[in-house]
């Protein structure tokens, strides 16, 4: 899969980068975004959902595992930060939010995790120092040129 590393020195910024991603994304598309605490995995979403015509408030959904928004499309956003892994767990747990009808967006993916649709985008974040970001996409398929 072609990758594409991007510097992101705002939210603003990172939320752009999700707006442009959000054009390469159809229904029936997992985006697993991984990165530290703080790196800006809910902000990129946000922005990923703005360009899919989500209105509503884009939160991080910790508490609740997933949250499904309307839009163009239906989006869902999961956060898997409190689940340690896969093992254990009802292999159904993930279905009502990861189908064949929605951009499924999953922060925190862990090993084990079986996606039943076409991962189209990797997006790992790190801190980079200030409020820089270093944002590694990978794609199936071009990745977007965005100036940030």
């Amino acid at each position: 899969m072609p990758k594409t590393t991007y510097t992101s020195k705002s939210a603003a910024e990172t939320e752009k980068l999700g707006v442009a991603c959000a054009a390469l994304l159809e229904s029936g598309d997992a985006v697993l975004v991984s990165g530290e605490l703080g790196t800006g995995k809910t902000t990129f979403i946000r922005g990923a959902c703005r360009g899919l015509g989500v209105k509503d408030a884009v939160t991080s959904p910790s508490y609740v595992i997933g949250q499904i928004y309307r839009g163009d499309q239906s989006v869902a956003h999961l956060d898997l930060y409190r689940l340690d892994s896969f093992e254990g767990e009802d292999v159904a747990l993930l279905d009502d939010y990861i189908t064949a009808d929605r951009v499924s967006f999953v922060e925190w993916p862990k090993g084990g995790m079986r996606l039943p649709m076409q991962e189209r985008l990797r997006v790992t974040m790190e801190h980079s120092g200030g409020n820089k970001r270093k944002i590694e996409i990978e794609g199936a398929g071009p990745l977007p040129e965005v100036e940030i």
